[in-house]
């Protein structure tokens, strides 16, 4: 196997002269491209860092981002992105606990970091991206550093936690990253030469998936600083080829195409879609615009992808199964059991935790042996989430362990109600969290976003609930707003931020009668 900085050398010099990444009016070609990543590798390498050095990164989609995705695997260095809601708190967390000697940002995000060199130890170096970048990195030479890389090395550490929570760095060696770019793009259809991939989500993060894909194949990236829908529609009809999506960019078009007529997606190859769960009303919407281009799968930070399925498997007719509410089926290089609370296997069709096996899995959580002796076990990664596998290998996901309503004694799980609620017409989305109930602990409270000039009632959201779940399931309060909720950098809406906006202090929280 190749690892993942020689496989990014040889696709650079095959394409040399090729479109590789377009950004803010700018594009280069692969050679373009290359040469300055390894003009920003001899830049680090001249501050002191040597491979295996962790480097942390905040920033939006830019021309520059291409720069350190490419420097730092032309240097042997380990890439540390860190989320763009966070704290400048997280931030320090996330740098220490990986021991990161330096972090690179964009100028307009410096005051989130600036001042942690004097807090995190191991933190030497903070390299800005302001009005000299260009002359700082045209100071340094473009030959290639070629340090060996061996399989094991560590590739890159994605942290699991967003806005909230104590962030846990993920560890990926080159081999597991190579195993994971093959599975993502086991199922899509072949990537050629000259294939574009729009990139509104973060390269960073979950889009970053793609980014090795489209290169290794002679195709170019379209990197995005942020997402807009008419631009990115707009994108997506002129270059086509891939994209990766969450459901709340989905969801926003859908929305979109209601008032705007969207240009023809002929040219669309494939739009991957995760993240969180759909909406079965957005997801058929989407396949009118989109048709087959669509496909979903699962996974975690930790293990992904697990499933997958294509849109003739998603909107299609399967006997003994119910595509549109699973995640996928189960993919042929990946293992997924049902376990019981003693982590045990449970049959077809039981409900249990989720446990994942994955050739491109994380090799551990830096830093961390106990907390990975709880996730990691004998090989296979806990998920935390909570489903059941059917008879033709789809996955079902109920919810997630730690989102469970306790409610009188009463297990109620938020995606229940979620889906009864999404599928009324008036709703856009919806976001169910345990609230305190003083005779029954914790109830359900629906937060329900309407679509612009619909309405529906509390009562109504109660009385739905009721009818299709029982009355000990309905909410016990509904909050009908007109904007949409709140997104973490990954674009998912944070169930836990919501929830806590109930409770004045988290020591309060009662888990159950």
């Amino acid at each position: 196997m190749i690892n993942v900085r020689d496989a990014m050398r040889s696709a650079a010099r095959a394409n040399r002269n090729r479109l590789a990444v377009v950004s803010g009016g700018r594009s280069l070609t692969f050679g373009e491209a290359w040469d300055r990543g390894c003009r920003f590798a001899n830049a680090m390498i001249a501050l002191g860092l040597k491979p295996g050095d962790r480097i942390a990164v905040l920033e939006d989609n830019c021309i520059e981002s291409s720069d350190f995705f490419l420097g730092t695997a032309a240097a042997n260095f380990v890439r540390v992105p860190l989320y763009m809601r966070n704290s400048s708190e997280s931030h320090a967390k996330m740098i220490a606990q990986t021991g990161c000697r330096a972090v690179v940002v964009d100028e307009q995000h410096k005051h989130q970091v600036q001042d942690l060199v004097s807090v995190v130890p191991s933190l030497e170096h903070i390299v800005v991206r302001g009005a000299d970048y260009e002359d700082w990195l045209a100071s340094h030479d473009a030959t290639d550093p070629d340090p060996a890389v061996d399989l094991d090395d560590y590739y890159i550490i994605r942290h699991s936690a967003g806005t909230t929570g104590s962030p846990k760095g993920m560890a990926f060696t080159h081999r597991a990253w190579m195993f994971t770019e093959r599975d993502w793009t086991y199922r899509l259809p072949p990537i050629e030469l000259g294939d574009a991939c729009t990139h509104v989500a973060p390269i960073s993060h979950g889009s970053g998936y793609l980014f090795v894909p489209i290169w290794l194949s002679g195709g170019y990236n379209i990197l995005e600083p942020r997402f807009d829908v008419e631009r990115f529609v707009g994108l997506l009809s002129e270059h086509g080829g891939y994209t990766f999506a969450v459901p709340t960019i989905v969801s926003d078009i859908v929305a979109h195409a209601k008032s705007h007529a969207l240009p023809d997606m002929a040219k669309l190859k494939a739009m991957a879609i995760a993240g969180a769960p759909m909406r079965e009303q957005t997801a058929r919407n989407a396949y009118a615009l989109f048709g087959n281009a669509l496909h979903q799968f699962f996974g975690q930070t930790e293990a992904v992808p697990a499933t997958w399925m294509t849109a003739r498997e998603w909107f299609g007719e399967v006997p003994g199964s119910d595509p549109m509410r699973s995640v996928g089926r189960i993919m042929p290089f990946a293992r997924v059991e049902i376990r019981d609370d003693d982590n045990r296997p449970l049959p077809l069709g039981e409900t249990g935790e989720i446990a994942l096996q994955v050739d491109g899995q994380m090799e551990g959580i830096w830093g961390e042996p106990e907390m990975t002796a709880q996730r990691l076990v004998d090989g296979w990664v806990l998920s935390g989430d909570v489903g059941y596998i059917d008879e033709n290998n789809f996955l079902y996901l109920v919810d997630r362990k730690d989102d469970m309503i306790i409610s009188g004694g009463f297990n109620i799980w938020p995606a229940e109600l979620e889906i009864v609620i999404s599928a009324h017409p008036a709703v856009r989305e919806v976001a169910v969290v345990a609230a305190p109930h003083e005779r029954w602990g914790e109830t359900p409270a629906a937060i329900v976003v309407l679509h612009e000039g619909q309405s529906l009632s509390e009562q109504e959201v109660i009385a739905l609930c009721a009818e299709k779940l029982g009355g000990y399931k309905k909410p016990s309060v509904v909050l009908i707003k007109h904007e949409l909720l709140p997104r973490t950098p990954a674009g998912k809406i944070p169930r836990k931020q919501l929830r806590e906006g109930f409770w004045e202090k988290a020591a309060e929280r009662i888990g159950g009668a």
